[in-house]
């Protein structure tokens, strides 16, 4: 008889290690620990609901002849605006080429030449050609099928897809475990799984917004829960917004990848005129930060912002960039002959759980990595296609950093249910998480003010009294505490962007550390000051 070694029924008992999240650093990380028995516990099916499968650019390595670790580094400081941890990323970015390889190993098919070495693509504020790609927009796609087939095929991991974590279990400032909701979330039976090492692999912010590049999954979910257990939680204000997200009213909202304007594609308004010129030397090739800002004004002032790749790419575009031309075409628009309707969406959140360079959280038996993070790397601006990057190459480090501290695998009991709730939910949103992104769209996005962020701490925390429900909670700790630190840091620097305070002011020159006890006794004062 076979065994599926992957269903719950065929194992005695719990692995030492539990992974949360199906996404390329949990995946990535599980891959690095075998043979060693671990557990991966994701909502959705492994790679679903995962917005590494979303990325289009690529990973960014320093693997061209003409390309250094120094070159990359420093694109890399000068997008993170004066606060990049540089030892974290000089380290980070050595390790790419090895990591890559590591994909290469485990079946994705980056693009090649004719002489089968490795095309490399160039996207904003990159100094070099760097960006390892597929298909020139279907990296992440091809990352994640190329990994799931490796993890099916791996006997030592086994996943519990449908399993929701709602919980961390803790033992003073250690984590012990996680609690998880089975049946895609809607059991009304909750399971206890203790671990020796839970690794926070849950994904980002995006959903927090109205307008996203992200999946519905990334609803800040472990960010919150590792809040709500005591973790230090780092930079949270730095939110990246890409520039460029096809304005067609779908939610997510489709990306048109930075690599069209590598190409040449450039940024027009409704008249026509491009506006990046004036605004930056680089043009379309700026930071995301000044991109976003420069659409965000085109837009509200009501001339509208579109990109234009007729000239630079035209009838390639079917074969350069498959996956924006089927959500154009989709929507009804040719880019090849077409001006499309672009806007800025929350994309990725540069803040997140503190890690240490090896992915240890504050809390012991915590460790994370992905964009449930912040390690420093970057700072308070993302260098374009870092991300996958700092995915790999922490899921690689917090394996081996597990395999020191616990040489011996150990079987545990299996959680029996702790209790019973109706607590359940489904994909679409509540009534309170849709006003939540409102929220955070208006008060929280692109541009900041101290007034509207008063007003949406006031909000959230309401919001917060009157739905209780642990999920819930913690999407709202995690917006709650993006925008008390973004009303605490008075300056503007890189993502962060406050209309009231338009300068970076060299007081600030620094990262931000802050537990949910914090942001609580902030809140506090701000709800006792709108009442007096």
């Amino acid at each position: 008889m076979t065994v599926d070694v992957h269903s719950p029924k065929s194992w005695t008992g719990v692995d030492d290690v539990v992974i949360v999240g199906g996404g390329l650093a949990g995946l990535f990380c599980a891959l690095k620990l075998a043979p060693r028995p671990v557990t991966v516990l994701s909502g959705a099916p492994i790679g679903e609901g995962a917005s590494s499968g979303w990325a289009q650019g690529g990973i960014a390595a320093a693997m061209s002849p003409g390309d250094t670790v120094e070159q990359h580094l420093a694109d890399t400081m000068k997008a993170g605006a004066g606060i990049v941890d540089e030892k974290i990323a000089r380290a980070m970015i050595a390790e790419g080429p090895a990591r890559v390889e590591d994909l290469l190993s485990y079946g994705v098919p980056f693009d090649r030449d004719l002489e089968g070495k490795l095309v490399l693509s160039r996207e904003a504020a990159h100094s070099q050609w760097r960006i390892v790609r597929v298909r020139g927009d279907m990296a992440g796609m091809a990352i994640m099928k190329a990994l799931v087939a490796a993890v099916r095929q791996t006997p030592s991991i086994r996943l519990l897809e449908g399993h929701f974590v709602e919980e961390l279990l803790t033992e003073g400032r250690y984590v012990s475990g996680v609690i998880a909701r089975p049946d895609g979330g809607q059991a009304r039976r909750r399971l206890a799984l203790p671990a020796r090492a839970v690794v926070m692999c849950s994904g980002g912010i995006g959903h927090l917004y109205s307008v996203t590049t992200n999946p519905v999954e990334a609803r800040a979910a472990g960010l919150g829960m590792a809040a709500r257990a005591g973790a230090v939680i780092a930079d949270p204000e730095f939110v990246q917004f890409h520039p460029t997200a096809i304005d067609i009213g779908k939610d997510p909202a489709p990306l048109a990848t930075e690599a069209l304007r590598g190409e040449g594609a450039v940024l027009v308004n409704r008249a026509g005129e491009r506006f990046m010129p004036a605004i930056h030397p680089d043009g379309e090739l700026a930071p995301r930060d000044i991109v976003a800002r420069a659409i965000f004004d085109e837009v509200k002032a009501g001339r509208g912002a579109f990109l234009d790749c007729r000239s630079a790419i035209g009838w390639h575009f079917p074969e350069m960039f498959p996956t924006v031309y089927a959500s154009c075409m989709a929507a009804g628009i040719d880019p090849g002959s077409e001006l499309v309707p672009i806007v800025p969406a929350a994309h990725y959140h540069m803040g997140g759980i503190l890690v240490d360079a090896d992915g240890r959280s504050s809390l012991d038996g915590l460790w994370a990595a992905g964009e449930a993070t912040s390690t420093g790397a970057h700072g308070a601006n993302r260098l374009a296609s870092n991300s996958l990057l700092e995915a790999v190459v922490f899921a690689a480090r917090i394996a081996e950093d597990i395999q020191g501290l616990l040489p011996s695998p150990k079987l545990q009991n299996w959680g029996d249910p702790i209790d019973e709730s109706d607590d359940t939910v489904t994909r679409e949103d509540s009534p309170e998480l849709q006003r939540l992104r409102v929220v955070m769209s208006e008060h929280v996005g692109v541009v900041r003010t101290r007034t509207g962020l008063l007003s949406a701490v006031r909000e959230i925390a309401e919001l917060e009294r009157t739905n209780r429900r642990v999920r819930f909670l913690n999407i709202a700790a995690a917006a709650r505490m993006i925008a008390v630190a973004a009303l605490d840091r008075e300056e503007s620097r890189g993502s962060h962007y406050r209309a009231d305070h338009p300068e970076p002011a060299e007081a600030w020159r620094r990262r931000t550390y802050s537990k949910l006890s914090d942001v609580d006794r902030a809140t506090w004062e701000i709800l006792k000051d709108a009442v007096t």
